[in-house]
């Protein structure tokens, strides 16, 4: 795995539940397919498959989106990983893809789901050397890398060792929510030093079985290590961001090298033919990405001069149009931005970022039947706390309550603001019927015996009129002895507040007071 960073809780606790969902809890002994080392596998093959068919696309969504301009390309790269999958020691449905991304980067997840970025292909040097990489990556998932990081982190009750979501150039990145997180984690899974050796060890074999020269693994690794040495910062921050090149791994390869023995194709030529399209707008994407850091920066000008820049020398890109409906939008221009995000929708159906920000525009415009269907598509595509938080307001304008809670739901998964946002209005809904869920209630007593109702406020949100009622039990059987009429507490609770009203009861010890307990049944949102 060639970038990882850090995963969010919020993901840990998605790849958990979804690791629970699957039942992947079942432990039992097996031989890995490559090492051929007994080990225990929690994790079937089955389910590794399940697990990238379902997060292979979201997570391409997340990360930019396929390079779909260059479909000679796209054929060329999964030639390549088929002639490796064919001497592979593991069958299984493996993919290949290309992502639209500047950062030199690649990753696997299980299942054989492989995806290189479009800055790493401007890197490499021959065929070979693209086998290199691939070979290494097909290892992660022949080897079962991933399901074994999985595995450990069962047996670790559910602590994943992780890392987030790759979303590169995009501000979505803490946005996405769902699967698309979990699938995040399955590609970013930080293997440790025996799993990379291994990758290397087995990919140069693979590499030597497919008929290519192994030696290209070695004066790729070579290279690594002076781009590291010279602080390339575009590797620094996709390539080498947490996994450094070393002189350890490169005398590592070349120690194999010696086993398997030097000599194959290396496929200098092929190769520079086949990325030469990729290549004659390397300088169209360069200036897409100098343009982003403008924006950020708020240079407005600069970055209009840079996208046009971009423009001209890829007409066909769809991101740059998102970007001038970006700047559009930043300038508001509602009306010029849905006319540009549809030019890009028009140009790649199927990437999220115009859908979802077409959504955004429609509903400012108060055209919500229209911007629905693009919000629903954009989820379809990816799913976004944006995208999920308008459909609650969409369900909620119309009176479906329980739907739109469904939606907030899943928005305020993502812990960000506009997540933030989505908890505050599931809240408002589902407060006044379920107070228990944001409310902490307890009974206190003071010295002279007198019973209190206490209650703390743990929501966003400010409140009023809190229902309730007293219930004391037999402490021996559990028989309830008494239950009180309702009772309310009507001074109003700011968020994170806390009340308190006497009951007019008094107790003869603190042993008594225990067998009474407050059941809160109803409360209303402050105007």
């Amino acid at each position: 795995m060639l970038k990882r960073q850090l995963l969010k809780p919020a993901s840990k606790q998605a790849l958990l539940s979804l690791v629970i969902a699957l039942g992947l809890t079942s432990p039992g002994c097996g031989t890995n397919p490559v090492t051929k080392k007994r080990e225990l596998q929690l994790v079937s093959e089955s389910q590794e498959i399940a697990l990238g068919k379902k997060n292979y696309g979201p997570t391409r969504q997340a990360q930019g989106g396929d390079y779909t301009l260059d479909a000679e390309l796209t054929a060329y790269v999964q030639s390549v990983g088929n002639k490796l999958a064919a001497v592979s020691d593991r069958k299984l449905p493996y993919e290949f893809s290309i992502i639209n991304d500047s950062t030199p980067n690649a990753w696997a997840m299980p299942g054989g789901k492989i995806a290189f970025n479009r800055g790493l292909l401007y890197e490499l040097n021959s065929e070979a050397e693209l086998a290199a990489v691939m070979g290494h990556e097909m290892v992660h998932a022949a080897a079962r890398h991933g399901a074994k990081d999985m595995e450990r982190g069962i047996l670790l009750q559910g602590a994943m060792i992780a890392v987030g979501i790759g979303a590169q150039n995009s501000d979505y990145a803490n946005l996405i929510v769902g699967g698309a997180q979990v699938g995040a984690q399955l590609v970013s899974t930080k293997y440790g030093r025996d799993a990379e050796s291994e990758s290397d060890l087995h990919g140069m074999r693979y590499m030597k079985k497919a008929g290519y020269d192994p030696a290209a693994a070695v004066t790729l690794q070579e290279t690594f290590v002076r781009l590291s040495a010279e602080h390339k910062s575009k590797f620094i921050d996709g390539l080498f961001a947490s996994h450094p090149p070393s002189a350890q791994r490169v005398s590592a390869n070349k120690s194999t090298l010696m086993r398997l023995g030097a000599g194959g194709d290396m496929g200098k030529d092929v190769y520079a033919q086949k990325v030469s399209k990729l290549k004659s707008t390397q300088a169209a994407y360069k200036a897409y990405d100098e343009a982003v850091k403008a924006l950020a920066n708020k240079d407005l000008e600069k970055a209009k001069q840079l996208i046009n820049q971009a423009i001209a020398g890829e007409p066909r890109e769809a991101k740059f149009q998102e970007f001038l409906a970006d700047m559009a939008l930043l300038q508001k221009k509602p009306e010029a931005a849905l006319a540009l995000y549809g030019k890009a929708i028009n140009m790649q159906p199927d990437y999220f970022k115009p859908h979802v920000q077409s959504g955004i525009v429609l509903f400012s415009l108060g055209r919500k039947a229209e911007a629905e269907a693009y919000l629903k598509r954009a989820n379809e595509l990816l799913p976004t706390a944006p995208a999920y938080n308008l459909l609650g307001q969409l369900a909620e304008s119309r009176g479906d309550n329980a739907l739109a809670m469904q939606h907030y739901q899943i928005a305020a998964d993502s812990k960000s603001d506009i997540g933030q946002q989505a908890g505050a209005r599931l809240a408002k809904l589902d407060l006044p019927r379920n107070p228990a869920k944001y409310l902490q209630a307890r009974i206190e007593v003071d010295r002279a015996g007198n019973l209190y109702a206490v209650l703390q406020n743990n929501s966003a949100l400010s409140i009023q009129k809190v229902q309730f009622k007293v219930i004391q039990y037999d402490l021996k059987t559990g028989r309830v002895i008494s239950r009180s009429a309702p009772l309310m507490l009507r001074t109003a609770l700011a968020a994170g507040a806390k009340g308190q009203m006497a009951l007019g009861q008094k107790v003869a010890s603190l042993q008594e007071a225990k067998s009474y307990q407050l059941v809160l049944e109803a409360a209303e949102i402050q105007p």
